[in-house]
């Protein structure tokens, strides 16, 4: 599949998703973006910078969101142009799909809204590639249905991802077996390793938590199980972030993992990725 110009596959070079949860200010996402890009080329990493121009989905409804979409776009549209690299950001309304056309490279459909055909379907026809992320209450062979969904609208570019499944209140459990199980529908599957180890309003305050020495942890899992890309919110300083601050990855620390990820991809496929 194409997402602006690179080239993504089951079984190719490992790929990177990455970047902070949100739009803080018009520094931030350009600082990340260049050093990721940077540190992945170095590597031979597909890059694809993330962050969302609205997160519609925090707990309390006085908690920060982002920009909205037409200056969150705008910003995003400069990182891309700008840094050269390929771009994705939510979308959680059809309408959101048609104002990123030709902004981003990649909408994502978060996990909450995985199953929303309306927005699935708007996806699909904005032109971008399409990555669905699988719901916390989704089965994996489930994510089918949500692939067949985007694939009906003529859109072949499309990724799937998991991030755990809800276990109790305010835990997610990552089930390894997920991503072969994904990967039988023959799309590229990513592991979201920050957002599976979050704590979904396990804070004080209306606040969700996380752990992000565990997100690390399950990274190395998910790409040892055969993972095709690896999801990952990174910030200078996490515990100054305005979203997801707990469960994201410092951005210091991301050159030691991103290496270690290639080197277990290497060990698990002899280095082709064949016998993923």
């Amino acid at each position: 599949m194409r997402v602006g110009g690179l080239t993504l596959q089951q079984g190719g070079p490992l790929f990177l998703i990455a970047g902070p949860c949100v739009l803080e200010d018009d520094k931030l996402p350009f600082a990340v973006a260049r050093e990721l890009r940077d540190l992945c080329a170095s590597l031979a990493v597909p890059f694809i910078f993330k962050s969302s121009f609205d997160k519609a989905n925090r707990t309390r409804a006085g908690s920060f969101r982002g920009p909205g979409p037409q200056e969150g776009l705008a910003l995003l549209a400069a990182v891309r142009k700008e840094l050269g690299v390929a771009v994705l950001t939510d979308i959680h309304e059809p309408a959101h799909a048609e104002m990123a056309a030709g902004q981003v490279d990649v909408v994502q459909v978060p996990a909450l809204l995985s199953r929303q055909t309306d927005l699935l379907l708007a996806a699909g026809r904005s032109g971008c590639a399409v990555n669905v992320k699988k719901g916390q209450f989704m089965a994996p062979w489930d994510i089918g249905w949500c692939i067949e969904k985007v694939l009906s609208t003529g859109n072949r570019n499309v990724l799937v991802t998991e991030r755990g499944v809800s276990f109790g209140y305010g835990t997610l459990v990552s089930d390894m077996r997920a991503i072969p199980e994904m990967r039988k529908f023959g799309q590229p599957v990513v592991f979201d390793a920050t957002h599976s180890a979050q704590r979904p309003s396990a804070a004080p305050g209306g606040v969700s938590g996380g752990d992000r020495e565990m997100a690390k942890v399950l990274a190395r899992a998910a790409v040892a199980a055969g993972c095709d890309g690896m999801f990952a919110e990174t910030h200078p300083d996490p515990d100054k972030a305005l979203s997801d601050g707990p469960n994201s990855i410092r951005l210091t620390e991301m050159a030691g993992l991103v290496r270690t990820w290639v080197k277990v991809r290497e060990a698990v496929t002899g280095g082709s990725g064949a016998g993923v």
